[in-house]
């Protein structure tokens, strides 16, 4: 579903795209990325319905609007956008690994963090 909402994003930046969807789509979209609930969600069982039902039903209401080329086309850019943040959260990880040995083994050097037996 993440997916879809994103080729929602892209399509509601799509010129193809009649204002009517691209209005309905930013609603949308901005709702499934909101923190904000129309039900919060620590309301038992409730909370988590708006979520379940609503946003799948304005990407189904929304895909009837959109052309099926344009669609097709935000759903490849969907797929590329996650395989770019899945690249760069791994860069990051990796990083932050590197930094983090990094400092522990220069402090561990001078003395102030020794190394377990």
């Amino acid at each position: 579903m993440k997916r879809e909402v994103y080729a929602l994003y892209f399509a509601c930046r799509d010129p193809r795209v009649p204002w009517y969807a691209k209005v309905f789509a930013a609603g949308i979209v901005g709702y499934a990325f909101s923190p904000i609930d129309l039900i919060p969600d620590f309301i038992p069982v409730l909370g988590y319905l708006d979520d379940l039902v609503l946003i799948p039903l304005g990407i189904m209401a929304i895909r009837a609007m959109i052309p099926h080329v344009v669609m097709a086309e935000c759903r490849e850019r969907a797929v590329r956008l996650e395989i770019w943040l899945g690249l760069a959260a791994a860069a990051v990880y990796w990083l932050a690994s590197w930094v983090d040995w990094s400092h522990s083994a220069r402090t561990s050097r001078a003395g102030r963090h020794p190394l377990p037996t």
